[in-house]
């Protein structure tokens, strides 16, 4: 769960500043140690990128990442948001500069799974810093969020059709299909990465409660497993009852004592439970998903 507090302007630019610059160093370690070594490339921008400097030269990568991004930071600048730009335009440079700056560095060479992994899990951790600080460095994203408001088809459908493209073509160029297959290895090993820094190692899950007790329940949820929860008030459909609804944000490991407590207070009570992709509060918010184990525990003492 993240609480966000508010920060001045000038240290909340920093701090994006201080991670994007981590996160192009880590994404331009991994193409110039791993990937372009071994001839991989990975989706979007980068991968066309790196076509193209296997084409005409290594050399040239940085300016050719550079050159075929400002078309996309021109849309992200008329469609999106100026701060969005900014932050894109930041991550870009910056990435283009470690590249040149680790033109020389020497290059990884062991067992193609070896490569996958590690390259596609270092230029993922990178990418995922740089989406989570406000920054981008595939304008295809920037495409395909332009197409889902015009034409409605969703961001990932676009993006994965347009990487799907880009391998094909890789493969076609250099008749080399073996490649192709692990450089798409390698943007599924970096898109998971990816996800990974931006959403975090906690799972959560949302939990929609019907029950004929949601006071009793409600008293035991939060004082066994030590949840906060809140009481959404609802009627029945087909009876016409008003009823309470009881509304939990759970850790996944917390999940299943959730479940158990449920059904043995009420085991008529129906249980709705979905993947929570983010959670978000402010600073001053009354909402407590979970308290601490320490107030917990104090309490079970207490009792």
């Amino acid at each position: 769960m993240q609480r966000h507090t508010k920060k001045s302007g000038f240290w909340r630019y920093a701090n994006d500043f201080i991670w994007v610059s981590l996160g192009a160093f880590l994404a331009a370690i991994s193409l110039r140690v791993f990937l372009l070594p071994n001839e991989l490339i990975d989706g979007g921008i980068i991968g066309i990128s790196l076509i193209l400097a296997r084409l005409f030269g290594e050399n040239y990568l940085s300016y050719f990442l550079i050159v075929l991004s400002l078309p996309f930071i021109y849309l992200a600048y008329r469609f999106i948001r100026r701060t969005f730009v900014f932050h894109m335009f930041t991550a870009i440079l910056l990435f283009a500069l470690f590249l040149w700056v680790f033109d020389t560095a020497p290059p990884f060479y062991g067992d193609p799974l070896e490569v996958i992994v590690f390259g596609g899990a270092i230029l993922g951790v990178g990418a995922g810093l740089i989406i989570r600080n406000g920054g981008c460095l595939d304008g295809t994203e920037i495409l395909a969020i332009i197409i889902n408001r015009k034409k409605g088809f969703t961001v990932g459908q676009v993006v994965l059709a347009a990487n799907f493209i880009i391998f094909a073509v890789y493969g076609l160029i250099f008749r080399d299909w073996h490649i192709a297959l692990q450089s798409l290895l390698t943007y599924v090993v970096a898109f998971k990465m990816i996800d990974l820094v931006i959403v975090g190692l906690d799972e959560l899950k949302s939990v929609l409660i019907i029950s004929s007790k949601p006071k009793e329940l409600s008293k035991v949820i939060m004082n066994q497993l030590g949840l906060g929860l809140t009481i959404i008030h609802g009627k029945g459909g087909f009876s016409g009852a008003s009823r309470d609804l009881l509304f939990i944000v759970v850790e996944r490991l917390d999940l299943a004592d959730l479940k158990e407590i449920v059904l043995r207070e009420d085991p008529e009570a129906f249980m709705a439970i979905e993947n929570l992709h983010e959670a978000v509060s402010g600073r001053q918010s009354t909402f407590v998903p979970y308290r601490s184990k320490r107030s917990r525990k104090r309490k079970t003492a207490k009792s």
